[in-house]
Order: C-alpha cells, then structure tokens, then sequence
C-alpha cells in the first residue's frame, strides 16, 4: 500500500474535528495529519505543510469557508478542498464547486460516503451527489430565465440574505462575516434590489418561503 491520504481538517468546533478524526482513524489508508478552527489556521497550515486533501466546512469564523476556498484554490489549484456542511446541499454546492471545491457532502452523510469522497477527491477527481449533480446540469443548461431570484445573488449578497432571513441583524452579519456595517448595507441594499423586494421583512419571507433558513 502506497503512502496514506494526508486530511486537513478545518471546522470551528471541536466536537465535529473529534468526529470527523474518528472517522478516519479506522480507515488505514487516511490519515488527520493537521486540524483548523478557523480560516486564518486553514491557511497557514495549507501553506506550511503538505497535504492531500483539505476537509473544511464551510461556514467558519473569521475568514468565511468559501472565501478561504477561494484562497486556497489561487494559491494551491492543485490541492483538492471537500467542502463539508451543515446547510442542505442545494443551499451551497454549486457555489462551493465553482468557487473551486473538489466536492460538496453535508454533515449528514453516512460516515463510508465521507471516506469514499477522500478518496475520489484525493484520485482527483471530483466528487458530487446525484441531487448535485441534476443541480449544476441545471445551473449550466439555465440561461437565467428560469432561475429563483436569489440564484443571480453573489456568495456575499447570498450569505447576506440567508444571515437577514434568520433574524441576524447588520452588525451581528458584519462581525461574522469580518466586514464593516456599511459594506453589508451595501450587499443589503444591492439583493434588494436584484430581488426586488422593499424591506427586510420581505426578505425573511423569501428566505423562509425558499428554505433557505435552517
């Protein structure tokens, strides 16, 4: 057997890095060779040590998930990044693999789906549900005419919309999202009018009506 898959593994709480690494502890071809808990730490470790795949959800504090995603991908294209998640797939996957993500599994997955998904992203290849699947086929055949309005949102302005849906105020949205208040006023205002909708109330609506808050 050749040398084992060395994970990154990056999520901010403790209790899921614990799982996850007792996950792959019984599998011997997989190895937890380093652990984040934050965007800042997924990149210096990215940076500082040799890895085969990183493993990272995508909502940690500091440096949201995609955007050290992005990072990554610019300044390692070669590194595969599986991005795990507690929000259902069609909320984020398509926006984490055109972000650069290798494949996309909630935390829901059955722990052998997680292993197969190392390993197929690890191969190089890219790893994608069949309900994923249908939605990218769908998001490349959609000329825009048919898609729900918040689909042309950007990931900030999306991210914007889904904090606002579920009852976070501008400044709670701009401390985790590590902007100023005046910037998330502005994705604010900008999804407003790309979804032409007048008030946050109507954007709650939108976003519980769409499920897009948990």
């Amino acid at each position: 057997m050749g040398n084992p898959i060395r994970v990154l593994i990056a999520d901010d709480h403790s209790i899921v890095r614990q799982g996850l690494k007792q996950i792959l502890s019984d599998t011997p071809d997989l190895v937890v060779a380093g652990e984040a808990s934050n965007g800042v730490e997924v990149m210096q470790l990215v940076r500082d040590g040799t890895w085969d795949v990183v493993l990272m959800d995508v909502s940690m504090p500091d440096r949201n998930g995609i955007d050290a995603l992005k990072l990554i991908k610019k300044e390692f294209p070669r590194l595969p990044v599986l991005v795990l998640s507690m929000h259902p797939e069609e909320h984020y996957a398509v926006r984490a693999l055109k972000a650069g993500a290798a494949g996309y599994l909630t935390k829901q997955s059955a722990p052998e789906l997680l292993v197969s998904a190392i390993r197929q992203v690890a191969a190089g290849k890219k790893y994608v549900s069949s309900a994923v699947a249908e939605e990218l086929a769908n998001a490349i055949l959609d000329d825009g005419g048919d898609r729900a309005p918040h689909e042309r949102l950007s990931d900030r302005e999306y991210q914007t919309l889904v904090m606002i849906s579920s009852g976070k105020t501008l400044t709670q949205i701009a401390e985790e999202l590590n902007l100023s208040v005046k910037t998330v006023s502005v994705y604010r205002a900008r999804l407003l009018e790309k979804m032409k909708l007048k008030n946050n109330a109507e954007l709650t609506h939108y976003g519980l009506k769409q499920g897009l808050v948990e």
